[in-house]
Parts: structure tokens; C-alpha cells; sequence
């Protein structure tokens, strides 16, 4: 694997592309900035996107979809939003091509200019308002709770596989409601229902948070995030809900009749996760052989490997123990391949990330015992065939909750509390991780600090308790503590 994937402590950076390209998670693509998502990326992403469906659904909120393209006049309409995506939009300006009368293939029909510009969609809020006007008359239409599986595009010029693409998937949930209280409990259920996937399917510990004015979504009044850590000590924000007030429903005249036979504008809400949230999955856990990946999302959480080579017993055996394993919901792959030795298979099954292999040769079926090798600790051991497959299970569990263990471990050792600039920047440079210091509440520092060390605000953690103190950049009065990092 070293002549494969660079090591962590080699180069971190490089570390990551080589083992999302090498694990056949994704792949550049022919356009720049864009990337090919491959079939076992793809795999793992609709584990991510089914369980988060059914989350959803659970909350009582329904699927719909809306077009990709948006009139560049709706961005127009709320300031702020336009504001915060003019840098990031792709324009489409023509609808037609033609061949070149010269012969050097096609070019754009100057003849088909759109009456207005297209804009393809940086995020939803504009094209789903201008809808909502429409479908909302009454309170009794109200709430309305819909969610979109989309993809998006944000120009960027700087990118790196699932982290910063231009293009990439993602859910957005937009919904209305009729009293500010309901759309502010609304954002603060879907920040934990992405804490609660964070946390109990993909292993990683979140802290859950506000984001302060300079970070919050463009046109929000308020957003929350969950803010992770991964192994280079770097914060990769994994999800946000936004509480959009009435800034939307002002912007496109989206009003309902209340009880009191009263007009009023909609409250709004809107949140969203990302396939941004594989790059947190190989980052959080993954090591120098490969991938390693939580037994909840795993495509194949255990592999059969029949030793040396698929013999018809063996192969029976196999069969009757993957049986065993579907009855009781393991998803499970065995190995065929009678062409490749054990220790590249071993090596390969160790970079996909699956979660247990078991190994099965002659001396095994013999003594009625098969090995098996758990990818996140490396151990092997012994085991009756007889009763595996609750073996299996409990295995499984143990490894889902032991990832999750370790990286709160690492995550909780990687909070640090200064209370000066010097400690401040010397735990930036040499730790890293989430830094817990005062700060004195104005964007102006705020930038100051960004533009000195490149650490950012990462959020306002919800459970922060009253503090008095003074900013470690300014030494003003500061009321409580916010957490600094460096992020992706």
C-alpha cells in the first residue's frame, strides 16, 4: 500500500487523493473543478442519502423537485443571498448551437440569446419561493415540509474531491411555517437529526452550534452547524440548518391567511448535507493502508475469502455462512477471484475499508473454526463457525461504537482553551484542532483574526455556558467562549 497511498505523515493532502482515487471513491473529470463519482463511492454515498431519506420522512417531510435552472431576476430579490453567491454562479446566456460555417465544429448560435440569463442553481431558496407563493393561501396550508435530492453548482476555482467541487450532490430541505417559533424548532430538530447521522452512523463526533454574522448562510437570520474534526487537527463544517425568518417570503410575496383572518408572511427554514460528508468519512477514519469505514454505511460490511483458492467445500461453506449473515441483514460479498493470490486480496479488502474479513481455508473447515480480521483494529482471531453469525453482529456494533470512541477521543483531546494571542497561536500552529477562546463579538476581529492565521469562527456551540472574559486579540470584554480552527 506505501507505493499506492502517500502517508498521512508524509504529505496529509496528498494522502487523501490518492486513497479517495485509489479505493475507486471518485475520480477527476473532463471538466475542470468537476469530479466522477465511482460505483463504490456511489455505494457508500446511497447508504449516506437512504438513511438520511428515511430520517427525513420520519419528521413528517416529503420529497419534491425543482428545476435546475433559476431566472437570474429572482436572485435579484433578496440582497443578502444575492450578495453571497454573485462570485460562485454559472450563467447559462444561450440555448442553441450550430456548426461552424468555417468547419471548425460548433459554435454558440449567436441567434439564440436568452430574453434573460439562466443561473444554475447555487442553492434552491429563490426558484422554490417563487413556487410557494402559488401552493400557500392559508394556516392551513402550513407547515410546509419539503426536501430536495439535487445537485448543485458553485464556481470554484480551488477544488479537491468531495471536499470543493464545482459541481456536487446534496439534499435541501425547505419548509414554511406560521409562527417564527415553529420555523426556529424546525431548524434546531434538523441540526440534530444530521448531529444524530453524524454521530450514530458515520462514527463522528459533531459539535453542534451558531455560526456568527460573518460565517451565516447568505439571507439567514440565524445558522446552526455541526462542526467536525479530522485526523490533520482541521474542522470540516458537516452539515447546517438555516432559519430564514421572513427574508424569503418578504422577497417573493409569499403571505397566508392566518387565523385571525389576518395576513402575514411565511416563516422559513432551509438545511442541507453534502457529499462533502465522504470526505469527512475518509478523513475521520481512514488510515495509511486504506479506507476504513463504519459498518452502518459500509457497502459490504464483511467479505467471505475462501483460502488458497474457491474449492467446491469451501465455497459451500462460504455460501452457507453468507446465507446466514443476509438472514440477519449483514450485507455480504464473497470473494471468487481465483486468480489473485491471498495477500492481494487481503491488501485490496484492507483499502475498500470493509469492515470484518473472513478467512476460510482447508485447515478452518477441519476444525470447524474460521478467521476472522476486523479492519479498524487489524486483529484476528479464532472463531467457532458454529453461532458466527451473532458473532457477526455483535462485532459489528462493537466496531461501529469503537470508531466512534476513537475519534471522540481525539476530537475531545484536540479542544483546547486559551486564554491569550500567544497561546493562541502557538496551539493553532502546533495542535491544531477546535480552539476555545473569548472573542469580543465584532466582524472586525473577527476578519482581523481570519486574515492573521487563516482559523475561522466555526461555530457558537449551543451548550456554551455564560463566561466572563476578554478577546485574546483585543483584550475587550467577551461574554463567552467560541471555538477557532482551521478548516477545510
Amino acid at each position: 500500500m506505501s507505493k499506492e497511498i502517500t502517508s498521512r505523515a508524509t504529505d496529509y493532502s496528498q494522502w487523501y487523493i490518492d486513497l479517495v482515487r485509489k479505493a475507486g471513491l471518485a475520480d477527476y473529470s473532463a471538466v475542470k473543478g468537476c469530479m466522477v463519482i465511482k460505483p463504490y463511492g456511489f455505494a457508500i454515498w446511497e447508504n449516506m442519502r437512504d438513511t438520511l431519506d428515511r430520517m427525513f420522512k420520519d419528521t413528517g417531510h416529503v420529497n419534491a423537485y425543482f428545476p435546475l435552472f433559476i431566472p437570474k431576476s429572482f436572485l435579484s430579490r433578496e440582497a443578502a443571498h444575492v450578495e453571497g453567491f454573485a462570485k460562485e454562479c454559472a450563467v447559462v446566456t444561450h440555448y442553441r448551437l450550430k456548426n461552424d460555417p468555417n468547419g471548425a465544429g460548433v459554435v454558440v448560435d449567436p441567434e439564440a440569446k436568452l430574453e434573460e440569463e439562466l443561473i444554475v442553481r447555487p442553492t434552491s431558496e429563490t426558484i422554490i419561493w417563487n413556487t410557494y407563493k402559488d401552493w400557500i393561501q392559508s394556516y392551513r396550508d402550513l407547515p410546509l415540509l419539503i426536501n430536495q435530492w439535487a445537485n448543485v453548482v458553485r464556481w470554484e476555482m480551488r477544488t479537491r474531491l468531495f471536499l470543493r467541487t464545482a459541481e456536487f450532490l446534496w439534499q435541501e430541505g425547505h419548509t414554511a411555517h406560521a409562527t417564527a417559533e415553529e420555523a426556529i424548532e424546525e431548524t434546531r430538530r434538523m441540526l440534530d437529526v444530521y448531529a444524530t447521522f453524524a454521530e450514530e452512523w458515520m462514527a463522528l463526533p459533531v459539535v453542534k452550534g451558531v455560526k456568527s454574522a460573518n460565517e451565516r448562510f447568505a439571507g439567514a437570520e440565524d445558522t446552526y452547524c455541526i462542526e467536525a474534526l479530522m485526523q490533520d487537527g482541521k474542522a470540516l463544517q458537516a452539515g447546517t440548518s438555516h432559519f430564514l425568518g421572513q427574508n424569503f417570503a418578504k422577497a417573493f410575496d409569499v403571505q397566508f391567511s392566518t387565523k385571525d383572518n389576518t395576513l402575514d408572511y411565511v416563516w422559513a427554514t432551509s438545511w442541507g448535507v453534502s457529499t462533502r460528508l465522504m470526505g469527512a468519512l475518509v478523513m475521520a477514519h481512514s488510515d495509511d493502508d486504506g479506507l476504513i469505514i463504519p459498518p452502518k454505511l459500509a457497502p459490504h460490511q464483511v467479505v467471505i475469502v475462501p483460502i488458497p483458492k474457491p474449492l467446491p467445500e469451501l465455497q459451500e461453506v462460504a455460501s452457507r455462512i453468507a446465507d446466514e449473515l443476509r438472514a440477519v441483514g449483514v450485507r455480504v460479498k464473497i470473494d471468487n477471484d481465483d486468480q489473485s493470490r491471498p495477500g492481494f486480496k487481503f491488501a485490496e479488502y484492507e483499502k475498500l475499508g470493509i469492515p470484518v474479513r473472513l478467512g476460510l481455508g482447508a485447515r478452518d473447515l477441519a476444525n470447524g473454526t474460521i478467521e476472522v480480521a476486523r479492519r479498524d483494529t487489524k486483529e484476528k482471531s479464532q472463531v467457532p463457525v458454529e453461532g458466527l453469525a451473532a458473532y457477526i453482529t455483535a462485532l459489528l456494533d462493537d466496531i461501529q461504537r469503537s470508531m466512534f470512541e476513537r475519534a471522540k477521543a481525539y476530537r475531545d483531546d484536540h479542544i483546547t482553551r486559551v486564554d491569550t494571542w500567544e497561546e493562541f497561536v502557538e496551539t493553532l500552529d502546533t495542535k491544531g484542532g477546535f480552539i476555545s477562546a473569548h472573542w469580543d463579538g465584532t466582524p472586525e476581529t473577527e476578519d482581523r483574526i481570519k486574515d492573521e492565521t487563516k482559523a475561522t469562527i466555526r461555530c457558537i456551540p449551543l451548550d456554551n455556558p455564560a463566561e466572563a472574559g476578554h478577546c485574546i486579540r483585543t483584550g475587550k470584554p467577551s461574554t463567552q467562549r467560541v471555538l477557532f480552527a482551521r478548516a477545510y
